[in-house]
């Protein structure tokens, strides 16, 4: 049983959630709702819940800034967002979780077994690199923090070569023969990469397009990538690959 606090000014939100929770996420235990991140900072530490539900706008003091507050966090964390782009890449280079609202029931499902096996409480580096990305909203940062097995993993963007799905996991090469697990799916992944030069070019296969050696011509054709490795290209990616390859037909 996980204990939580929900944090979100519109309580129409807030009944939401609290219901769905109630309905199919029988593991949690909501101990409080609270309407501002003042009010929620006060109950986090009084109730000292295993997880938090976040509203990342909030007058006030919204739930970045909250964070910010916080002496130390030990608690599993799902941010709850309306789309917001900046927000949304911030909490994705961070590897941490949100829910879009409305929120969806399957999502909020998957969101709660992952907190419930203690893959999403926020650690100091991924705070460092969500304040970044946030405070920084254009700028190019050339971290990402990767989730693994093991913890989590800061590597640069431009170290990798490609990346492979693998069911639920997403092997990440890199420079120097280097091959990281990644503990989040392809599509997780290709967000994370989705401000750099990395393109999909196969439902199994992301390359950054600096390590394309060659594109060789085939029904979808293949590349050779800087590490000798040979990756497919399937028809539907081929032409947005040629276009971002180059300007003229081949």
């Amino acid at each position: 049983m996980l204990t939580a606090i929900i944090v979100d000014d519109e309580q129409k939100c807030c009944e939401t959630l609290s219901i769905l929770l109630s309905r199919y996420c029988a593991d949690v235990r909501v101990l409080a709702v609270c309407n501002s991140a003042a009010e929620a900072l006060k109950e986090i530490q009084s109730q000292q819940p295993q997880l938090v539900f976040l509203d990342v706008e909030m007058p006030h003091m919204n739930g970045f800034e909250m964070l910010e507050q916080l002496p130390q966090i030990n608690f599993e964390l799902i941010f709850t967002t309306s789309y917001d782009q900046y927000a949304i890449k911030a909490i994705r280079f961070s590897a941490l979780d949100y829910l879009l609202k409305p929120i969806d029931r399957e999502e909020l499902i998957k969101a709660v077994d992952k907190a419930i096996q203690k893959k999403q409480r926020i650690t100091p580096l991924q705070l460092e690199v969500l304040l970044q990305k946030l405070h920084q909203p254009s700028s190019s940062i050339l971290k990402i923090a990767v989730p693994t097995m093991e913890g989590l993993q800061m590597i640069s963007v431009y170290n990798i070569i490609s990346c492979e799905s693998d069911s639920n996991y997403t092997i990440i090469f890199q420079k120097n023969n280097q091959k990281l697990i990644a503990s989040r799916t392809m599509k997780e992944v290709e967000e994370m990469l989705e401000d750099h030069p990395f393109l999909r070019v196969h439902r199994s296969y992301i390359v950054n397009l600096n390590e394309v050696n060659k594109y060789v011509r085939g029904e979808g054709g293949y590349l050779l990538m800087s590490d000798g490795s040979k990756i497919e290209v399937s028809r539907s990616y081929k032409d947005v690959l040629l276009k971002r390859l180059q300007p003229k037909r081949y």
